[in-house]
């Protein structure tokens, strides 16, 4: 076992619920270190989590620390770690402007933003699978397959990954400050997208 992996799980938690990208029952964190993986037990608030709250699976997918049940999303944590080798932490979070495009099914960007699409480019829809199966991340693999690090779930939340927990964070709280922005600035009025040429070079970046 790797405390100090706790210990991010636990840090990466607190961070999500200060910045209110979960709530006290949605959304779920893991990181995959030497073979073992740890995840955050289900229907836990993610502020109060301790070291023993968390859910450790040896290399053959057996619990063997951890009080309580894992998440109910740990199909897709696992699965996810099978589909790219750089996957060191993945966050699944239903943060307020990213969901709603998830909700409405629309694939996220915003050509009047260059940051946006230099950081980020474009963040793409995986289509519907029901909570807690593989189908919720079966059609992941096409956009991880792309190198892209973050992705919405239809109906449902956001997928993060990075090549650890902490990275994982940063472009969540990225993307998602990316997608207040719009909302507000479609709000305003209509956003003045950039040159195509302009928008190209950046999504070529």
């Amino acid at each position: 076992m790797d405390r100090q992996a706790i210990q991010e799980i636990i840090a990466v938690a607190k961070r999500l619920d200060d910045k209110q990208l979960v709530n006290a029952f949605e959304g779920n964190i893991s990181i995959k270190r030497d073979g073992y993986l740890y995840v955050t037990p289900s229907g836990k608030n993610k502020a109060l989590l301790t070291e023993e709250m968390i859910c450790i699976f040896d290399p053959q997918g057996c619990q063997i620390s951890g009080k309580f049940a894992p998440s109910s999303e740990l199909k897709m944590h696992a699965g996810i770690y099978t589909m790219r080798d750089n996957i060191g932490g993945v966050i699944h979070a239903h943060p307020p402007f990213l969901t709603a495009y998830a909700l409405c099914c629309q694939p996220f960007t915003n050509r009047a933003y260059a940051e946006m699409l230099w950081d980020h480019k474009v963040i793409e829809l995986v289509p519907y699978g029901r909570s807690g199966t593989e189908d919720i991340y079966a059609g992941a693999r096409p956009i991880l397959n792309k190198g892209l690090d973050i992705m919405l779930l239809a109906n449902h939340g956001v997928l993060v990954v990075g090549n650890t927990v902490f990275d994982a964070l940063n472009k969540l709280e990225s993307v998602e400050n990316a997608a207040k922005i719009t909302t507000i600035a479609k709000i305003i009025g209509p956003l003045a997208e950039l040159d195509p040429n302009e928008v190209q070079t950046l999504l070529n970046m």
